[in-house]
């Protein structure tokens, strides 16, 4: 097993970034032994990873980052770097490696007090690794000042530095920013290769592989939440309920407060288990004694985590309401796919009783009417308008049609 072999669907991207892989750790070797650098190297020293949603943008470029600093002997034997199992690999992939430093939106933007370290770091030399690398999880949610600093780190790297940035699309990257990264997209992967995934790596039925393959249309992801949390199928099963319970104006109201509170259970869930791995972690680096007591001058640091955890909740708990939207979509979709009479497989087999039912009594303007709507709700918490109100407003709109 390598370090692409999680990349579900994106083969073309595989091959190209362990093609780089060899090339840099080609650059490596010959400054080691002070011989001149290969020509025509496939290696640079910023990329840019973009794709929808679930597509494995992260996944690509924390596989790439682990095979740039892969110590494994036999990586000059023909396989290339990227073992995925030598320290060097097993390190970058678990996010305990010195020299691969990863920056995620805490909040709604990466702020440019978030990115001050991080750049500073990254004109330094690596401290054990073969390479700094830098990945920048959320790279449409620098703000201005965050991105103008990346922008300069990226314009006069240091030599053994590579910034791996990850986005939706080009667009959602400052046109400075990517014009000096090489460009990689990757596309969703198929829902057969999704669940192949799940029923190979995860060891999941194959029936329940299949269904949240299906239901989160190749998100991997989501895909692999879906198949594994009962409580996330549950909260998904509330979810596609809705449409058929805003038939007057108090089903509304009682729909809309059920959905976000759905949503901000997901969302508390998530960052409880996020939280306390984090906590554990940072607590095991500062010398935690036994029974949890810390030594002396650790106290900011900590607080510190906390109020990064505080600003992060918000964020989750925004993006667990987007996710219940996406899967309401999805549904009617799939109500517009039964209208139209189109032979394509439908994403919500467990509904399929509702699909049809609403597709019976509706018409297919109505339909896209009501996607319009959810998207009017997602573009209004995107304003920060008060998550309840959008979505009364979203639901008062579902049931007009």
């Amino acid at each position: 097993m390598t370090v692409w072999d999680d990349l579900v669907g994106q083969a073309k991207v595989s091959e190209q970034l362990a093609a780089a892989a060899r090339d840099a750790d080609a650059l490596v070797t010959a400054a080691a032994a002070d011989a001149a650098p290969p020509e025509a190297s496939k290696m640079t020293h910023a990329w840019l990873f973009t794709g929808p949603p679930g597509a494995g943008r992260t996944q690509a470029a924390r596989a790439f980052a682990a095979a740039l600093q892969c110590v494994s002997p036999d990586r000059a034997l023909g396989g290339g770097p990227g073992c995925g199992f030598c320290d060097g690999c097993h390190t970058a992939l678990v996010g305990t490696h010195a020299d691969v430093t990863t920056v995620a939106a805490v909040g709604t933007q990466i702020l440019a007090d978030d990115m001050r370290d991080t750049v500073r770091k990254s004109f330094t030399s690596p401290a054990n690794g073969r390479w700094q690398v830098i990945l920048v999880e959320d790279a449409e949610r620098l703000n201005e000042k965050s991105a103008n600093a990346v922008l300069k780190a990226v314009e006069e790297p240091a030599p053994r530095t590579v910034w791996l940035l990850c986005a939706p699309s080009l667009e959602d990257v400052l046109p400075t920013i990517r014009s000096r990264c090489r460009h990689l997209n990757l596309s969703t992967p198929s829902v057969a290769a999704v669940a192949d995934m799940l029923v190979r790596r995860d060891g999941i039925e194959p029936a329940i592989a299949d269904a949240a393959a299906r239901a989160t249309q190749g998100h991997v992801d989501r895909a692999r939440r879906l198949a594994t949390d009962e409580r996330a199928r549950e909260r998904r099963a509330t979810v596609l309920k809705l449409p058929l319970r805003v038939d007057d104006i108090g089903g509304c109201l009682r729909a809309a407060q059920e959905l976000v509170d759905a949503a901000t259970e997901d969302s508390k869930q998530l960052a409880e288990e996020l939280d306390a791995k984090e906590t554990e972690e940072l607590k095991a680096a500062l010398g935690a004694a036994q029974g949890g007591r810390m030594p002396r001058g650790t106290a900011g640091v900590m607080k510190e985590l906390e109020d990064k955890q505080k600003r992060r909740r918000t964020r989750t708990q925004r993006d667990s309401l987007d996710q219940a939207l996406t899967d309401l979509t999805g549904f009617y979709r799939d109500v517009l796919a039964l209208q139209l009479g189109s032979r394509t497989a439908l994403a919500n087999t467990d509904a399929e009783d509702a699909l049809e039912r609403l597709a019976r009594g509706g018409t297919p303007e109505a339909t896209l009417r009501r996607i319009e709507a959810i998207a009017a709700c997602r573009t209004a918490l995107d304003r920060n308008v008060a998550p309840l109100l959008a979505v009364e407003a979203m639901t008062m709109a579902l049931r007009a049609g």
